[in-house]
């Protein structure tokens, strides 16, 4: 089972008044087999930090290091394949899947990825369905274009092209923001069974502290650039040490005046 572990992680961009800090010195790790969820406001330096895990921005400074591996002392191409084992989901999947390529076609390409040699267009096909069983989609949604599915299928086929290369951890950035309350509920379910069936860890970011609550053993609070506040979901929600955090509880919509810990995604 692959760990991640981020230490004193820093990126930064230029801005026209010069450097501005995204993520600032961030201690991180995702055990195996846990969800860490990681929560803020927009600008928070969430999805820059899942970004630098993956390889899409280059730190400034501290590691990432994948069981073990420090991937800061690899060449380029042997830290891709130490990054193999995460894989990320993002927040748009009308951005993310090709809108000329079928579900079939985009998961055929991730498959594609494994690089295991001979197999035929049959195996193939049957390694398709299979990861469109995972993800509860009818196997004739591979011949469809993403223009022709709904968001939450849309989202899905995302999840299962994650899947192809079998990884063992998750990155889920944002992936139920744009979805509505109903089916946001039924892909936070589908993550907890793939983590379930697959024995994944997983990186739950989310602007909404009530949906990470929910699908979180641990939770972390990022506030400009930096975790102020981590522990135990249960402990961070029901007795919360930062002001931040206190102010996001606060903006959790709630059932009958019920507390936080009880509101529904």
């Amino acid at each position: 089972m692959t760990a991640v572990d981020v230490e004193r992680l820093s990126v930064q961009f230029h801005g026209r008044g010069g450097p501005v800090v995204a993520v600032d010195e961030v201690t991180l790790s995702v055990p195996p087999g846990s969800v860490v969820g990681l929560v803020g406001e927009s600008g928070s330096g969430k999805s820059t930090l899942a970004r630098a895990i993956v390889g899409l921005v280059p730190p400034v400074g501290g590691s990432v290091r994948i069981d073990g591996v420090d991937l800061g002392t690899l060449s380029p191409a042997a830290r891709r394949r130490a990054r193999r084992p995460v894989q990320m989901i993002f927040q748009d999947p009308n951005s993310s899947l090709n809108p000329r390529m079928t579900v079939g076609a985009a998961l055929t390409e991730a498959l594609g990825v494994r690089e295991r040699a001979g197999r035929g267009r049959a195996v193939r096909d049957g390694e398709v369905a299979e990861l469109l069983d995972l993800v509860t989609l009818d196997h004739r949604v591979a011949a469809s274009y993403p223009r022709e599915l709904s968001g939450g299928q849309r989202q899905r086929v995302a999840i299962a092209r994650a899947l192809a290369v079998r990884p063992d951890v998750l990155i889920c950035d944002e992936v139920t923001s744009a979805l509505d309350a109903s089916v946001t509920g039924a892909i936070l379910n589908l993550l907890r069974d793939l983590r379930r069936q697959l024995g994944l860890s997983i990186l739950f970011i989310s602007h909404n502290l009530a949906v990470v609550r929910y699908a979180s053993d641990q939770i972390g609070v990022m506030h400009h650039g930096r975790i102020v506040e981590f522990g135990d979901a249960e402990t961070v929600v029901r007795s919360p040490e930062h002001p931040y955090t206190r102010a996001l509880l606060d903006a959790v919509p709630r059932l009958g005046g019920a507390d936080a810990s009880t509101a529904v995604p």
